[in-house]
């Protein structure tokens, strides 16, 4: 399998995480279930087979993607192909970073995968296009930190609206058990009405829904630290109210009790194998 990872240069990097290339992944199942990790990426794909969105339940496809798309901040869990024979150019935002690079609130495309095309137009299949020409995985890295600076033009460069926001979801991400709303909304200084029209805006769910998700996030981080998992525990640690709201919470988010996740998860964080 060849997998590298690449860090954009400034400015791309205080908004893109990583582009990571992939090629010749083979694992044994064939269906992944994805938990809501408060992302939103850009996928390209360098083959010509469709691939595939599952019923989560019965697992019959409800979505087929071709060449690229883009998948929004997630709520629910989704489930996907597990990438089996799969070659692929993936744009990894940063939390809550991604809105410079779309043309609409990131909230439009909340629980959605949307072709890549109704995002960003013809521009996408050009750069597809020269991804496939490209020599080597670099020349593609720079092919695409060129599209999407831009796409981004003016928007990378921040606004007092933009810095408020990226420090709310900065504090939501250390310290989802002890954030509140009301508490974000005070420390930035906008009305409440305000800081969640902001927010919804640039990270696509309101404050309370991105504070849920970082909460499920931290308590799967605690169960892969601890050797015995004791729920009541996690729960208390994590700012759920008690072990039935952690339960409830944590089967909204990924679809499977703490106990069926236990089972079933791998070393492949927020991935669980369902076929």
């Amino acid at each position: 399998m060849t997998l590298q990872v690449h860090v954009p240069s400034p400015p791309l990097d205080q908004f893109i995480g990583g582009l990571v290339y992939y090629d010749g992944f083979d694992p044994l199942h064939n269906m992944d279930r994805f938990m809501p990790d408060g992302n939103t990426e850009l996928i390209i794909d360098l083959t010509e087979n469709p691939q595939y969105i599952y019923h989560n339940e019965t697992l019959k496809v409800i979505q087929t993607c071709r060449h690229a798309w883009v998948s929004g901040v997630r709520t629910q869990p989704i489930t996907i192909p597990s990438g089996k024979g799969s070659r692929m150019l993936i744009v990894a935002f940063k939390k809550g970073r991604a809105f410079p690079f779309y043309p609409m609130p990131m909230s439009e495309i909340q629980d959605t995968v949307v072709g890549a095309d109704l995002i960003f137009g013809r521009d996408i299949a050009h750069l597809r296009e020269q991804l496939l020409a490209a020599a080597s995985i670099d020349r593609m890295f720079g092919l695409a930190e060129r599209f999407l600076l831009h796409r981004a033009g003016n928007a990378l460069c921040a606004d007092g609206a933009s810095k408020c926001i990226q420090h709310a979801v900065a504090s939501i991400e250390s310290r989802p058990n002890r954030s509140s709303f009301e508490q974000l909304s005070d420390q930035i200084g906008y009305s409440q009405k305000h800081f969640i029209g902001l927010f919804k805006k640039q990270v696509g769910v309101p404050p309370k829904q991105y504070l849920k998700i970082m909460r499920f996030q931290k308590a799967i981080l605690e169960i892969e630290k601890q050797a015995s998992t004791h729920w009541s525990e996690i729960a208390l640690q994590n700012g759920f109210y008690d072990q039935p709201h952690f339960i409830r919470e944590f089967r909204n988010f990924s679809g499977f009790t703490p106990g069926e996740y236990l089972q079933r998860k791998t070393h492949t964080l927020n991935y669980v194998p369902v076929a």
